[in-house]
């Protein structure tokens, strides 16, 4: 029987990706472990290998084609004895959508020369509405017509969240502009600016279109995901640095042979770990239904690439020396500026951190990324005025940081006891070689 091909899900989170290149062509023998795709996710570009033996018999979705989701066939494999006869290549779950929206169907019952087509001139009440149980009495019972709905779930059907949108865009009418050559609405809040209202806004001033990437779509989801279901609440902090300062500079000296190069970011990161366990309540993320307290300091660390950013995880943090977690994060930064790293080196952790004072940024508050339970924000370290403990004026190197926190899964008490911890190991690094 011939093999499906299915687009894969390279990673956890992955819905749809783009197939950027075949290795393979029509009628080539393939064996288990040979390459066939070349497929990017939203955070990378990834190979994608044969798992069975045959002769590909058809490729059904080009190389380029973006947006293919996960499960979709994209090409058909024969098993040995097989041939192309075997192939039934009418199921639409094989066609791809560019061809599925054009695709004639003949009638049994009727004349062989008529036919009915699927394109936008059928008449919307003779079509079949798809949508969910839930969107069909939601719309019942606001008295809705579910042909004036556009569904956004797979092959148009309609949701919950739809039939919303839609009783939203009833209770709250656009305003229009009699005087303007076109209607237009009005738009009142961001919920209610489509795509093509943006679009008409700017269209007597030049622009360029940008076309958006997997990551891209997927960074924005998320933070706005995060934004709009995560309660976030902020802990702000000054630290002094100078002791850091005065210690990575002694490191660095005796490290020069080596070819190691300690940086404050990896007094950050190991100060974060360590705190997660000296805080051990903190070291946890929500999980819808509960809350998973992990054992290990795993720091995510926001890296920045061309088109957006990576989140690379370093395990076990707390159990690394500096110079280890300074060779590693150079490693992990290298490779995800050149979209190489494998899912399970930028997903999971528990705590990132986000480090914009190489940019002159003085303070800035960071979006947490789910499911992590906070984020530390990390600004300048600049020259400050300072009041000393004896009463004394003097001058300081200070860094002002802000931690973004859960407050699902941490309380306001507990977050004030993991920044305070973060702030006593960088202001007493010596301690930290300890551990």
């Amino acid at each position: 029987m011939p093999i499906e091909i299915l687009m894969p899900a390279l990673s956890p989170t992955m819905e749809e990706g783009t197939l950027t290149k075949w290795f393979i062509k029509e009628g080539d023998t393939v064996s288990s472990g040979d390459l066939l795709a070349e497929i990017e996710t939203d955070k990378a570009t990834m190979e994608f290998e044969a798992v069975d033996e045959g002769v590909i018999a058809k490729i059904l979705v080009p190389e380029g084609s973006e947006g293919i989701k996960v499960k979709t066939v994209i090409a058909i494999l024969l098993e040995d004895g097989e041939s192309t006869d075997d192939m039934n290549l009418t199921d639409a779950r094989k066609t791809p959508p560019a061809q599925q929206e054009s695709k004639i169907l003949l009638t049994k019952e009727s004349d062989p020369k008529k036919v009915v087509t699927t394109d936008n001139s059928i008449n919307k009440s003779e079509q079949r509405i798809f949508a969910s149980p839930l969107a069909r009495r939601i719309a019942a019972h606001k008295g809705l017509d579910l042909n004036t709905i556009k569904g956004t779930a797979p092959h148009g059907r309609i949701i919950k969240s739809d039939v919303e949108k839609a009783i939203t865009t009833i209770n709250n009418p656009p305003l229009y502009d009699a005087n303007a050559d076109a209607v237009r609405e009005t738009v009142l809040s961001p919920s209610r600016l489509s795509d093509d209202n943006v679009t008409k806004i700017y269209e007597k001033r030049e622009y360029e279109i940008i076309k958006l990437d997997g990551m891209r779509k997927t960074i924005a989801a998320r933070l706005t995901e995060a934004k709009q279901t995560v309660p976030h609440f902020y802990l702000r902090r000054d630290i002094m640095l100078d002791e850091i300062l005065d210690l990575k500079g002694k490191l660095n000296r005796q490290l020069a042979d080596s070819g190691v190069k300690i940086s404050v970011n990896d007094f950050i990161i190991k100060a974060c770990a360590l705190a997660l366990q000296q805080v051990p309540d903190a070291n946890a993320v929500w999980a819808g239904d509960k809350i998973l307290k992990l054992k290990s300091s795993d720091v995510a660390v926001a890296v920045a690439i061309e088109g957006g950013l990576f989140t690379p995880v370093l395990q076990d943090a707390d159990k690394k020396s500096l110079s280890t977690l300074s060779s590693q994060m150079k490693d992990l930064a290298a490779r995800a500026r050149n979209r190489k790293l494998a899912p399970h080196e930028y997903q999971g952790g528990s705590f990132a951190i986000s480090n914009l004072g190489m940019f002159g940024i003085d303070s800035f508050d960071a979006v947490i990324n789910p499911p992590h339970g906070a984020i530390l924000a990390i600004g300048a370290g600049t020259k400050r005025p300072i009041v000393r403990d004896d009463g004394t004026l003097g001058v300081a190197t200070v860094m002002s940081v802000t931690l973004s926190v859960d407050h699902r899964t941490i309380d306001g008490t507990l977050g004030s006891k993991l920044l305070t911890a973060i702030v006593d190991n960088l202001e007493n690094p010596i301690a930290m070689l300890a551990w």
